[in-house]
């Protein structure tokens, strides 16, 4: 099909539609009458062959295909903004602009908060706007990335696609400290006996699908999406948990667990900012990755084990800007 045939404006009005299931609410979203946006239904109607939505009652409900068009829908309305807000240069200092990163809360605690720090001294029209990765990213990942700017994460989980690399980190365990079946030493005995808490899924961590290698199956009697909620699940229980260990430093003493060695040589972490090829020759994007290097670059430089004794204006960003404020 020939897109020079259509009209693109009605992209904006599908999603409207199927987003507000409302013809008046969804005309006045996009700037439209309610006898326009209902014009524009017909038109979509007629193209699709299809109802897209139907009345049931006082309301309306998408058919099968409105339900399919949906998601389909907001993914065309974000590549189409990425396309008509691309630009030939970039002056960080005086620009506005938006970018979405994806990440999870570990990768927003521990990067994020030191990137948007000199997001902020450096450019103050950018915001930054985090959302939490979803769980299936393995599963289209390509589409996943064309609808942000970045997404946080660390190698083993894909490959395939352009990365900035920005630190290393390394895997510790967590026990809560009246927890008297560990003793000073974490033993492999104790990782399979002991029940366990996740994050979402057990092996999402090359470091945890070690444990296959050497015959451990976890025992997982709790999993959460939150990293930051792993010290919490663990106080006062017998559950263990395998955290990263420079949110472990961040968030000593919020929890009372002790973090320990794992009794294996776990493989470290390798965070870097993966992106889609879409965004190689967009100014914005270059400084984006440009600029999320060198903050990885000065967190890199300071070890796991010193970060926790630095107050926020202490730790580690680049000192070719001046500080924020």
């Amino acid at each position: 099909m020939s897109l020079s045939g259509l009209d693109l404006n009605l992209v904006l009005s599908l999603r409207a539609l199927l987003e507000e299931r409302n013809v008046t609410r969804a005309g006045q979203r996009v700037g439209l009458s309610q006898p326009a946006m209902s014009a524009a239904l017909a038109r979509l109607r007629r193209h699709f062959d299809d109802e897209l939505l139907s009345r049931v009652g006082r309301q309306y409900e998408l058919t099968a295909l409105g339900r399919a068009l949906l998601d389909r829908t907001a993914t065309a309305c974000d590549l189409l903004e990425r396309v008509f807000t691309s630009r030939a240069d970039f002056a960080p200092g005086s620009e506005e602009h938006e970018f979405t990163l994806l990440t999870s809360d570990y990768a927003l605690t521990v990067f994020g908060a030191e990137l948007a720090h000199t997001v902020h001294a450096e450019a103050p029209g950018v915001r930054l706007r985090f959302r939490r990765t979803p769980g299936d990213v393995t599963e289209d990942t390509e589409t996943l990335l064309r609808t942000a700017d970045g997404l946080l994460m660390p190698h083993g989980v894909f490959s395939g696609f352009p990365a900035v690399e920005l630190f290393a980190d390394r895997w510790v365990f967590l026990v809560a400290e009246a927890n008297d079946e560990v003793g000073d030493r974490l033993t492999l005995d104790d990782l399979a006996r002991l029940p366990w808490v996740t994050y979402q899924r057990t092996y999402d961590a090359p470091a945890a699908r070690q444990l296959s290698m050497l015959g451990i199956e976890p025992r997982v009697e709790v999993s959460v999406d939150s990293f930051q909620a792993l010290p919490f699940l663990v106080a006062g229980t017998r559950r263990i948990a395998l955290v990263q260990q420079r949110l472990a430093e961040l968030l000593s003493g919020v929890a009372a667990v002790r973090p320990m060695e794992a009794p294996y040589g776990a493989v470290p972490l390798q965070e870097a900012l993966w992106w889609h090829p879409v965004h190689a020759h967009d100014a914005a994007h270059i400084w984006l990755r440009e600029t999320a290097a060198r903050v990885g670059a000065q967190l890199a430089a300071t070890e796991p084990g010193r970060i926790a004794s630095l107050s926020p204006g202490q730790r580690p960003v680049p000192d070719r800007y001046p500080p924020a404020g």
